[in-house]
């Protein structure tokens, strides 16, 4: 496990960080769901929806990548890797309630060691 996470260090290195829905906003499909941090994409990258692959942010600065999440979406029918990144432990928490609860989404955090 640790050169997957060593290769996801280099990923986060050599790309930009796009977020494009901020700590507070509404998701685009359920409005009533709310992100509880920043979340975003890495910009030249693919992920499992065919968009970059995904990165939630957290408030934890210089901390790195902290775990990751994979999701299965079966109404989407995708699968996805999402990088948790300077995630404190509470965020790490906020994410899970947020994929479990209220996305419903089939999730699996991956703490990094």
């Amino acid at each position: 496990m640790h050169a997957f996470f060593s290769a996801l260090d280099r990923l986060v290195a050599s790309a930009s960080l796009r977020i494009d829905r901020p700590s507070g906003s509404a998701h685009p499909r359920f409005p009533e769901v709310v992100y509880p941090i920043d979340y975003g994409y890495l910009e030249g990258t693919g992920g499992g929806d065919g968009e970059g692959v995904d990165v939630f942010r957290g408030s934890a600065s210089g901390a790195g990548i902290v775990g990751i999440v994979l999701t299965a979406d079966l109404t989407k029918r995708d699968v996805e890797v999402k990088i948790l990144l300077d995630c404190s432990a509470d965020e790490i928490d906020a994410v899970e309630h947020l994929l479990h609860e209220r996305l419903r989404l089939n999730a699996s955090l991956i703490r990094r060691e």
